[in-house]
């Protein structure tokens, strides 16, 4: 059974935009296609007000399965920080992945590299990993075939092999926590689903115009979620 993830995180700049693109396509085929990840990046439309944008990302979050979100940064990026606790509220499934290898937050070494805040959840696990040195291992094992007759620029073209090990190095991490917590059972209770999901089409304030389609499609996506077992 296929599942949708949302992949909530920075897109900012053309590196945010092609390290999210890649980790997608790695995510995608690593996994046979059972995990396909929606990006906020290819919803965006400039022209859109930035209360739409905002609505928009909340409406394709809520709509998927699972949720990963990228805590990557010396301080997390707040609209990440937002969606993935959005994800909670209503019992998403949510992996968070860090490649940064700088420390943060405020917990003890031994914690998580970030504020206890937004540690603890259920149906939650964390992906901590150290791209520079997952880039670095595989830089110094040249593919077979690139060794002999290259021009100068052989360093360039070595960089952009370990990167691609680098990515599918964090998608096989990604794709087995998402197994994991595809795994664990739901913690809202049964009872309370429809009130929770009825709160969530009002939490948001939803701009004019669009409350009603809104609703309309939490509903669905709530049903969707239980026929699958999700909720």
């Amino acid at each position: 059974m296929a599942h949708t993830v949302y992949f909530g995180g920075e897109l900012f700049s053309a590196k945010h935009l092609l390290g999210n693109a890649a980790l997608a396509e790695a995510v995608h085929a690593r996994s046979g296609g059972r995990f396909v990840p929606l990006l906020p990046q290819h919803l965006e439309q400039r022209d859109l007000s930035a209360h739409a944008i905002r609505d928009e990302d909340l409406h394709a979050l809520l709509s998927c399965d699972l949720g990963l979100f990228h805590y990557d940064g010396p301080e997390l990026d707040s609209g990440t920080v937002v969606e993935f606790l959005t994800a909670k509220f209503a019992d998403i499934p949510a992996v968070l992945l860090r490649t940064d290898f700088r420390q943060g937050g405020d917990q003890a070494a031994s914690g998580e590299p970030w504020n206890l805040m937004t540690s603890f959840y259920p149906r939650t696990r964390s992906v901590v990993l150290d791209a520079m040195a997952l880039y670095q291992a595989r830089f110094a094992r040249p593919p077979a075939g690139l060794g002999e007759g290259l021009p100068e620029k052989l360093e360039n073209r070595l960089g952009t092999s370990a990167a691609r090990g680098m990515i599918e190095a964090a998608a096989d991490a990604v794709i087995a926590a998402c197994d994991e917590v595809l795994a664990l059972p739901p913690v809202l209770p049964p009872p309370l689903r429809a009130a929770v999901y009825t709160w969530l089409e009002i939490m948001p304030g939803i701009r004019e115009g669009q409350r009603e389609a809104f609703a309309a499609d939490l509903r669905r996506f709530r049903e969707h979620k239980e026929a699958k077992g999700l909720l």
